[in-house]
Protein backbone atom coordinates (compact mmCIF):
# COMPACT_ATOMS: atom_id res chain seq x y z
CA UNK A 1 0.00 0.00 0.00
CA UNK A 2 2.96 2.85 0.83
CA UNK A 3 4.46 1.31 -2.67
CA UNK A 4 1.18 2.16 -4.21
CA UNK A 5 0.88 5.90 -2.51
CA UNK A 6 4.59 6.34 -3.03
CA UNK A 7 4.42 5.88 -6.95
CA UNK A 8 1.25 7.74 -7.12
CA UNK A 9 3.11 11.30 -5.82
CA UNK A 10 6.54 10.31 -7.73
CA UNK A 11 4.30 10.30 -10.80
CA UNK A 12 3.65 14.48 -11.43
CA UNK A 13 6.76 14.98 -10.56
CA UNK A 14 8.29 12.79 -13.04
CA UNK A 15 6.26 14.46 -15.33
CA UNK A 16 7.28 18.36 -14.30
CA UNK A 17 10.73 17.14 -14.56
CA UNK A 18 10.86 15.45 -18.56
CA UNK A 19 9.00 18.91 -19.11
CA UNK A 20 11.98 20.90 -17.67
CA UNK A 21 14.53 18.80 -19.81
CA UNK A 22 12.45 19.30 -23.11
CA UNK A 23 12.51 23.31 -22.59
CA UNK A 24 16.50 23.42 -21.54
CA UNK A 25 17.17 21.58 -25.01
CA UNK A 26 14.56 23.68 -27.01
CA UNK A 27 16.35 26.95 -25.52
CA UNK A 28 19.96 25.09 -26.35
CA UNK A 29 18.84 25.15 -29.98
CA UNK A 30 16.97 28.13 -30.10
CA UNK A 31 20.62 30.11 -29.31
CA UNK A 32 21.53 28.76 -32.64
CA UNK A 33 18.83 30.51 -34.69
CA UNK A 34 20.43 33.95 -36.16
CA UNK A 35 18.78 37.05 -35.33
CA UNK A 36 17.98 39.61 -37.92
CA UNK A 37 21.46 41.47 -37.65
CA UNK A 38 23.30 38.48 -38.19
CA UNK A 39 24.12 39.11 -41.23
CA UNK A 40 25.52 42.79 -40.57
CA UNK A 41 27.44 41.35 -37.66
CA UNK A 42 29.18 38.64 -40.43
CA UNK A 43 30.00 40.65 -42.68
CA UNK A 44 30.32 43.89 -41.29
CA UNK A 45 27.97 45.65 -43.28
CA UNK A 46 24.62 46.93 -43.26
CA UNK A 47 23.01 46.73 -46.68
CA UNK A 48 20.02 49.22 -45.14
CA UNK A 49 22.83 52.36 -44.29
CA UNK A 50 22.36 52.75 -48.05
CA UNK A 51 18.76 53.09 -48.46
CA UNK A 52 17.73 55.19 -51.21
CA UNK A 53 19.36 55.89 -53.91
CA UNK A 54 19.72 52.48 -55.48
CA UNK A 55 15.60 52.83 -56.60
CA UNK A 56 16.19 56.37 -57.45
CA UNK A 57 15.09 57.98 -60.60
CA UNK A 58 16.77 61.05 -62.64
CA UNK A 59 14.68 62.60 -64.64
CA UNK A 60 13.40 59.72 -66.76
CA UNK A 61 16.51 57.13 -65.66
CA UNK A 62 15.56 54.17 -63.68
CA UNK A 63 18.03 52.86 -61.22
CA UNK A 64 16.26 49.14 -60.26
CA UNK A 65 16.02 48.50 -56.80
CA UNK A 66 19.03 46.19 -55.83
CA UNK A 67 18.02 42.80 -54.12
CA UNK A 68 20.36 41.24 -51.13
CA UNK A 69 17.48 38.75 -50.02
CA UNK A 70 18.97 35.81 -51.22
CA UNK A 71 22.30 36.61 -49.59
CA UNK A 72 21.06 37.49 -45.86
CA UNK A 73 18.96 34.37 -46.17
CA UNK A 74 22.01 32.39 -46.79
CA UNK A 75 24.34 34.71 -44.24
CA UNK A 76 21.48 33.89 -40.97
CA UNK A 77 21.49 30.13 -42.52
CA UNK A 78 25.31 30.09 -41.49
CA UNK A 79 24.27 30.28 -38.02
CA UNK A 80 23.44 26.76 -38.05
CA UNK A 81 25.31 23.87 -36.38
CA UNK A 82 28.21 23.08 -37.88
CA UNK A 83 30.77 20.58 -38.55
CA UNK A 84 34.34 21.33 -38.48
CA UNK A 85 37.06 20.59 -41.39
CA UNK A 86 40.81 21.54 -40.97
CA UNK A 87 43.56 21.43 -43.77
CA UNK A 88 46.31 20.15 -40.90
CA UNK A 89 44.06 16.99 -40.42
CA UNK A 90 44.55 15.73 -44.27
CA UNK A 91 48.36 16.11 -44.39
CA UNK A 92 48.77 19.77 -44.84
CA UNK A 93 51.75 20.89 -43.76
CA UNK A 94 51.69 25.02 -43.88
CA UNK A 95 55.67 25.52 -44.16
CA UNK A 96 55.79 27.33 -47.46
CA UNK A 97 57.77 24.62 -49.16
CA UNK A 98 55.70 21.00 -49.28
CA UNK A 99 53.27 20.60 -51.71
CA UNK A 100 49.46 21.00 -50.16
CA UNK A 101 47.66 20.53 -52.74
CA UNK A 102 46.55 16.83 -52.30
CA UNK A 103 45.42 17.85 -48.95
CA UNK A 104 43.38 20.78 -49.25
CA UNK A 105 41.36 18.70 -52.02
CA UNK A 106 41.06 15.88 -49.79
CA UNK A 107 39.31 18.34 -47.29
CA UNK A 108 37.39 19.90 -49.61
CA UNK A 109 35.74 16.89 -50.54
CA UNK A 110 34.83 15.98 -47.11
CA UNK A 111 33.37 19.28 -46.54
CA UNK A 112 31.71 19.50 -49.44
CA UNK A 113 29.94 16.04 -49.02
CA UNK A 114 29.20 17.08 -45.61
CA UNK A 115 25.19 16.54 -44.84
CA UNK A 116 25.61 19.75 -42.15
CA UNK A 117 27.11 23.02 -42.67
CA UNK A 118 30.59 23.22 -42.52
CA UNK A 119 33.83 25.14 -41.68
CA UNK A 120 36.93 24.32 -43.61
CA UNK A 121 39.63 25.66 -41.88
CA UNK A 122 43.16 27.29 -42.94
CA UNK A 123 44.66 27.76 -39.76
CA UNK A 124 46.83 30.94 -38.97
CA UNK A 125 50.71 31.03 -38.75
CA UNK A 126 51.20 29.02 -41.41
CA UNK A 127 51.91 29.21 -45.50
CA UNK A 128 50.01 27.34 -47.72
CA UNK A 129 52.01 26.04 -51.06
CA UNK A 130 49.52 25.39 -53.58
CA UNK A 131 49.36 24.61 -57.20
CA UNK A 132 46.43 25.14 -59.53
CA UNK A 133 43.29 23.68 -57.61
CA UNK A 134 39.32 23.81 -58.27
CA UNK A 135 36.99 23.91 -55.34
CA UNK A 136 33.92 21.93 -57.12
CA UNK A 137 30.31 22.08 -56.29
CA UNK A 138 27.64 21.49 -55.91
CA UNK A 139 27.65 20.54 -52.48
CA UNK A 140 25.26 19.23 -50.09
CA UNK A 141 25.53 22.05 -47.37
CA UNK A 142 27.11 25.58 -46.59
CA UNK A 143 30.39 25.68 -46.39
CA UNK A 144 32.78 28.65 -44.74
CA UNK A 145 36.00 28.73 -45.84
CA UNK A 146 38.34 30.72 -42.96
CA UNK A 147 41.87 30.93 -44.46
CA UNK A 148 43.79 32.46 -41.40
CA UNK A 149 47.16 31.68 -42.31
CA UNK A 150 48.60 32.11 -45.93
CA UNK A 151 47.80 30.29 -49.52
CA UNK A 152 51.03 30.95 -51.23
CA UNK A 153 51.23 30.19 -55.54
CA UNK A 154 53.54 28.02 -56.90
CA UNK A 155 56.20 29.85 -58.67
CA UNK A 156 56.43 26.91 -61.32
CA UNK A 157 54.94 28.05 -64.29
CA UNK A 158 55.04 24.53 -65.76
CA UNK A 159 52.49 23.73 -62.78
CA UNK A 160 49.92 24.99 -64.86
CA UNK A 161 50.18 23.58 -68.03
CA UNK A 162 46.26 22.29 -67.86
CA UNK A 163 45.09 25.51 -66.99
CA UNK A 164 46.86 28.68 -67.83
CA UNK A 165 44.13 30.81 -66.78
CA UNK A 166 43.32 30.09 -63.06
CA UNK A 167 45.34 29.47 -59.89
CA UNK A 168 42.25 28.68 -57.12
CA UNK A 169 39.26 28.49 -58.65
CA UNK A 170 35.62 27.80 -56.75
CA UNK A 171 33.00 26.05 -59.29
CA UNK A 172 29.46 25.55 -59.16
CA UNK A 173 29.45 26.15 -55.34
CA UNK A 174 26.16 27.82 -53.47
CA UNK A 175 26.04 29.13 -50.36
CA UNK A 176 29.24 30.19 -49.98
CA UNK A 177 31.39 32.13 -47.46
CA UNK A 178 35.27 33.08 -47.89
CA UNK A 179 36.42 35.16 -45.31
CA UNK A 180 38.95 34.83 -42.02
CA UNK A 181 41.34 37.69 -42.78
CA UNK A 182 44.12 35.38 -44.41
CA UNK A 183 46.42 36.35 -47.67
CA UNK A 184 45.80 35.24 -50.92
CA UNK A 185 49.45 35.25 -52.47
CA UNK A 186 49.63 34.67 -55.96
CA UNK A 187 53.50 34.93 -56.65
CA UNK A 188 53.06 37.43 -59.97
CA UNK A 189 56.59 38.40 -60.75
CA UNK A 190 57.38 35.22 -62.53
CA UNK A 191 54.51 35.56 -64.48
CA UNK A 192 54.94 39.71 -65.17
CA UNK A 193 58.67 39.50 -65.86
CA UNK A 194 57.00 36.96 -68.75
CA UNK A 195 54.54 39.26 -69.99
CA UNK A 196 55.16 40.71 -73.42
CA UNK A 197 53.87 44.50 -72.15
CA UNK A 198 56.76 44.14 -69.62
CA UNK A 199 59.33 42.72 -72.21
CA UNK A 200 58.51 43.05 -76.01
CA UNK A 201 60.73 40.07 -76.93
CA UNK A 202 57.90 37.79 -74.82
CA UNK A 203 55.14 36.60 -77.15
CA UNK A 204 51.70 37.60 -74.99
CA UNK A 205 50.16 34.79 -73.50
CA UNK A 206 48.03 34.39 -70.81
CA UNK A 207 48.20 34.23 -67.13
CA UNK A 208 46.42 32.64 -64.22
CA UNK A 209 43.89 34.48 -62.36
CA UNK A 210 44.81 34.40 -58.70
CA UNK A 211 41.23 33.86 -57.17
CA UNK A 212 37.75 33.09 -59.45
CA UNK A 213 34.74 32.38 -58.70
CA UNK A 214 32.90 31.12 -61.16
CA UNK A 215 29.03 30.42 -60.98
CA UNK A 216 28.55 30.73 -57.50
CA UNK A 217 25.08 31.58 -56.03
CA UNK A 218 24.52 33.38 -52.27
CA UNK A 219 28.71 34.22 -52.18
CA UNK A 220 30.20 35.92 -49.58
CA UNK A 221 33.85 37.30 -49.89
CA UNK A 222 35.00 39.03 -46.86
CA UNK A 223 38.00 40.02 -44.88
CA UNK A 224 40.54 39.15 -46.84
CA UNK A 225 44.29 40.01 -48.43
CA UNK A 226 44.81 39.12 -52.38
CA UNK A 227 48.38 40.06 -53.27
CA UNK A 228 50.47 40.15 -56.37
CA UNK A 229 48.22 37.86 -58.37
CA UNK A 230 49.19 36.36 -61.40
CA UNK A 231 47.21 38.31 -63.76
CA UNK A 232 43.61 39.44 -62.41
CA UNK A 233 43.50 39.35 -58.92
CA UNK A 234 40.04 38.54 -58.30
CA UNK A 235 37.09 37.24 -60.66
CA UNK A 236 33.51 36.75 -60.16
CA UNK A 237 32.19 35.10 -63.43
CA UNK A 238 28.66 34.32 -64.18
CA UNK A 239 27.74 34.15 -60.21
CA UNK A 240 24.59 35.38 -58.82
CA UNK A 241 23.85 37.16 -55.49
CA UNK A 242 27.27 38.15 -54.17
CA UNK A 243 28.99 40.38 -51.07
CA UNK A 244 32.32 41.15 -51.41
CA UNK A 245 33.20 43.41 -48.63
CA UNK A 246 36.40 44.61 -46.31
CA UNK A 247 38.97 43.32 -49.13
CA UNK A 248 42.48 45.27 -49.26
CA UNK A 249 43.77 43.70 -53.17
CA UNK A 250 47.12 44.46 -53.81
CA UNK A 251 49.54 44.72 -56.57
CA UNK A 252 52.58 47.04 -58.22
CA UNK A 253 51.32 49.70 -60.19
CA UNK A 254 53.99 48.31 -63.03
CA UNK A 255 52.42 44.76 -62.96
CA UNK A 256 50.72 43.92 -66.14
CA UNK A 257 46.66 43.17 -66.36
CA UNK A 258 46.19 42.80 -62.85
CA UNK A 259 42.54 44.07 -62.87
CA UNK A 260 41.75 44.16 -59.21
CA UNK A 261 38.29 42.87 -59.01
CA UNK A 262 36.84 41.68 -62.26
CA UNK A 263 32.98 40.94 -62.99
CA UNK A 264 32.07 39.69 -65.78
CA UNK A 265 28.26 38.30 -66.51
CA UNK A 266 27.25 38.67 -62.66
CA UNK A 267 24.05 39.97 -60.98
CA UNK A 268 23.10 41.31 -58.15
CA UNK A 269 26.49 41.68 -56.57
CA UNK A 270 27.83 44.24 -54.16
CA UNK A 271 31.58 45.53 -53.85
CA UNK A 272 32.27 47.59 -50.86
CA UNK A 273 34.64 48.93 -47.96
CA UNK A 274 37.65 47.77 -50.09
CA UNK A 275 41.22 48.54 -51.11
CA UNK A 276 42.56 48.40 -53.85
CA UNK A 277 46.03 49.12 -55.58
CA UNK A 278 47.16 47.68 -59.10
CA UNK A 279 48.53 47.74 -62.39
CA UNK A 280 45.32 47.96 -64.23
CA UNK A 281 41.75 48.57 -63.48
CA UNK A 282 40.84 49.02 -59.66
CA UNK A 283 37.06 47.54 -60.79
CA UNK A 284 36.22 46.17 -64.38
CA UNK A 285 32.53 45.38 -64.76
CA UNK A 286 32.53 43.55 -67.91
CA UNK A 287 29.24 42.47 -70.48
CA UNK A 288 26.57 40.64 -69.12
CA UNK A 289 26.57 42.34 -65.22
CA UNK A 290 23.66 43.80 -63.90
CA UNK A 291 22.22 45.15 -60.69
CA UNK A 292 26.28 45.85 -59.65
CA UNK A 293 26.71 47.85 -56.51
CA UNK A 294 30.64 49.74 -55.80
CA UNK A 295 30.88 51.74 -52.27
CA UNK A 296 33.27 53.07 -50.64
CA UNK A 297 36.66 52.01 -52.32
CA UNK A 298 39.80 53.07 -51.83
CA UNK A 299 41.75 52.99 -55.51
CA UNK A 300 45.29 53.82 -56.27
CA UNK A 301 47.85 52.67 -58.17
CA UNK A 302 45.45 51.71 -61.44
CA UNK A 303 43.06 52.79 -63.70
CA UNK A 304 40.60 53.66 -61.96
CA UNK A 305 36.96 51.85 -61.88
CA UNK A 306 36.08 51.04 -65.36
CA UNK A 307 33.04 49.60 -67.23
CA UNK A 308 34.20 47.59 -70.09
CA UNK A 309 36.22 47.21 -72.35
CA UNK A 310 33.04 46.33 -73.98
CA UNK A 311 32.45 45.05 -78.14
CA UNK A 312 35.61 43.73 -79.00
CA UNK A 313 35.79 41.82 -82.01
CA UNK A 314 32.61 42.72 -83.21
CA UNK A 315 30.80 40.96 -79.85
CA UNK A 316 27.57 42.52 -78.59
CA UNK A 317 27.67 43.73 -74.48
CA UNK A 318 24.91 44.24 -72.09
CA UNK A 319 25.56 46.22 -68.76
CA UNK A 320 23.47 47.74 -67.07
CA UNK A 321 22.26 48.79 -63.64
CA UNK A 322 25.10 49.93 -61.96
CA UNK A 323 25.97 52.21 -59.22
CA UNK A 324 29.20 53.38 -57.81
CA UNK A 325 28.64 55.29 -54.98
CA UNK A 326 31.48 56.60 -52.46
CA UNK A 327 35.09 56.05 -54.05
CA UNK A 328 38.53 57.76 -53.39
CA UNK A 329 40.89 57.76 -56.43
CA UNK A 330 44.36 58.75 -56.04
CA UNK A 331 47.16 58.70 -59.03
CA UNK A 332 45.19 56.56 -60.98
CA UNK A 333 45.75 56.90 -65.02
CA UNK A 334 41.62 57.14 -65.20
CA UNK A 335 39.20 58.09 -62.74
CA UNK A 336 35.88 56.88 -63.42
CA UNK A 337 35.18 54.92 -67.30
CA UNK A 338 33.41 53.65 -70.15
CA UNK A 339 35.21 51.97 -72.36
CA UNK A 340 34.03 50.54 -75.94
CA UNK A 341 35.69 49.04 -79.23
CA UNK A 342 34.42 50.13 -82.04
CA UNK A 343 32.43 47.18 -84.57
CA UNK A 344 30.76 45.95 -81.19
CA UNK A 345 26.97 46.22 -80.51
CA UNK A 346 24.80 46.19 -77.36
CA UNK A 347 24.74 48.71 -74.65
CA UNK A 348 26.07 50.10 -71.71
CA UNK A 349 23.34 52.09 -69.95
CA UNK A 350 21.19 52.98 -66.67
CA UNK A 351 25.15 53.47 -64.90
CA UNK A 352 25.65 55.92 -62.03
CA UNK A 353 28.84 57.63 -60.49
CA UNK A 354 28.60 59.53 -57.16
CA UNK A 355 30.06 60.78 -54.59
CA UNK A 356 33.54 60.34 -56.00
CA UNK A 357 37.19 62.21 -54.69
CA UNK A 358 39.98 62.27 -57.16
CA UNK A 359 43.70 63.03 -56.42
CA UNK A 360 45.97 63.87 -58.87
CA UNK A 361 44.15 61.49 -61.95
CA UNK A 362 45.03 61.84 -65.35
CA UNK A 363 41.47 61.23 -66.95
CA UNK A 364 39.00 61.75 -64.24
CA UNK A 365 36.38 61.05 -66.47
CA UNK A 366 36.13 59.85 -69.95
CA UNK A 367 33.36 58.19 -72.22
CA UNK A 368 35.79 56.64 -75.09
CA UNK A 369 34.01 54.62 -77.68
CA UNK A 370 36.98 54.31 -79.75
CA UNK A 371 39.15 51.94 -77.30
CA UNK A 372 42.11 50.36 -79.30
CA UNK A 373 44.18 47.98 -76.92
CA UNK A 374 46.29 46.94 -79.43
CA UNK A 375 49.70 47.32 -81.40
CA UNK A 376 47.76 48.06 -85.11
CA UNK A 377 45.47 50.84 -84.89
CA UNK A 378 41.58 50.28 -85.00
CA UNK A 379 39.79 50.57 -87.90
CA UNK A 380 37.07 52.50 -88.04
CA UNK A 381 33.53 50.92 -88.08
CA UNK A 382 30.02 51.76 -87.76
CA UNK A 383 28.47 49.68 -85.33
CA UNK A 384 29.19 50.55 -81.71
CA UNK A 385 28.41 49.30 -78.68
CA UNK A 386 25.21 52.12 -77.08
CA UNK A 387 26.34 54.02 -73.90
CA UNK A 388 23.29 55.67 -72.36
CA UNK A 389 21.66 57.41 -69.42
CA UNK A 390 24.77 57.80 -67.66
CA UNK A 391 24.87 60.02 -64.28
CA UNK A 392 28.09 61.71 -62.88
CA UNK A 393 26.80 63.02 -59.72
CA UNK A 394 28.86 64.86 -56.71
CA UNK A 395 32.38 64.38 -58.15
CA UNK A 396 35.30 66.83 -57.10
CA UNK A 397 38.82 66.56 -57.18
CA UNK A 398 41.64 67.08 -59.18
CA UNK A 399 43.29 66.19 -62.68
CA UNK A 400 46.92 65.50 -63.38
CA UNK A 401 46.21 66.74 -67.09
CA UNK A 402 44.77 69.20 -68.56
CA UNK A 403 41.86 67.15 -70.28
CA UNK A 404 39.47 66.80 -66.95
CA UNK A 405 36.75 65.40 -68.77
CA UNK A 406 36.33 63.34 -72.44
CA UNK A 407 33.02 62.14 -73.87
CA UNK A 408 34.82 60.90 -76.93
CA UNK A 409 31.46 59.29 -78.49
CA UNK A 410 30.51 57.79 -81.40
CA UNK A 411 29.51 59.17 -85.28
CA UNK A 412 27.04 56.35 -85.24
CA UNK A 413 25.96 56.07 -81.90
CA UNK A 414 26.07 58.88 -80.18
CA UNK A 415 25.92 58.94 -76.41
CA UNK A 416 22.98 59.44 -75.16
CA UNK A 417 21.31 60.93 -71.71
CA UNK A 418 23.99 62.08 -70.02
CA UNK A 419 23.67 64.06 -66.71
CA UNK A 420 26.01 65.97 -64.95
CA UNK A 421 25.31 67.41 -61.40
CA UNK A 422 27.54 68.76 -59.06
CA UNK A 423 30.82 67.48 -61.10
CA UNK A 424 33.84 70.07 -60.28
CA UNK A 425 37.38 69.06 -61.22
CA UNK A 426 40.16 71.37 -60.75
CA UNK A 427 44.19 71.09 -61.11
CA UNK A 428 47.56 73.01 -60.82
CA UNK A 429 46.59 75.58 -63.39
CA UNK A 430 42.80 75.73 -63.63
CA UNK A 431 42.14 78.05 -66.03
CA UNK A 432 44.56 75.70 -68.46
CA UNK A 433 41.83 72.67 -67.50
CA UNK A 434 39.50 71.58 -70.92
CA UNK A 435 36.18 69.36 -71.51
CA UNK A 436 36.21 67.24 -74.37
CA UNK A 437 32.91 66.56 -76.02
CA UNK A 438 32.56 64.92 -79.21
CA UNK A 439 29.09 63.00 -80.55
CA UNK A 440 27.31 63.89 -76.67
CA UNK A 441 23.50 64.22 -76.09
CA UNK A 442 23.04 65.68 -72.23
CA UNK A 443 20.00 65.03 -71.03
CA UNK A 444 20.75 68.20 -67.97
CA UNK A 445 24.29 69.66 -68.22
CA UNK A 446 23.71 70.62 -64.94
CA UNK A 447 26.62 72.52 -63.35
CA UNK A 448 30.26 70.87 -64.24
CA UNK A 449 33.67 72.32 -64.68
CA UNK A 450 35.28 72.31 -66.94
CA UNK A 451 32.87 73.03 -69.39
CA UNK A 452 32.16 71.65 -72.36
CA UNK A 453 33.54 74.45 -75.55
Amino acid sequence: MKMAIDQKFLLPYFIITLFLISSFASSLNNDHLPNDNYFKQESGHDFRAYPSYFGHVVRGINFDNYSTKNVRKFGRSLKALVQTVNVLNFGAKGDGTTDDTKAFRKAWQQACSSPTNVKFMVPQNKNYLLKPIRFTGPCKSAITMQVSGTVVASNDRSDYSKDFRHWLMFESVQNLEVSGGGIIHGNGNVWWQNSCKINKAKPCTVAPTALTFFECTNLIVNNLKIKNGQQIQMSFEKCRNVEASNLVVNAPGNSPNTDGIHVTETQNIRISTSTIGTGDDCISIVSGSHKVRVTGITCGPGHGISIGSLGSGNSEAEVSDVVVNGAKLSGTSNGVRIKTWQGGSGSASNIKFQNIEMQNVENPIIIDQHYCDQDKPCKEKASAVQVKNIVYQNIKGTSASNVAIVFDCSTSHPCQGIVMQNVNLGGRNRGDLKAICNNVEFLNSGTFSPQCP
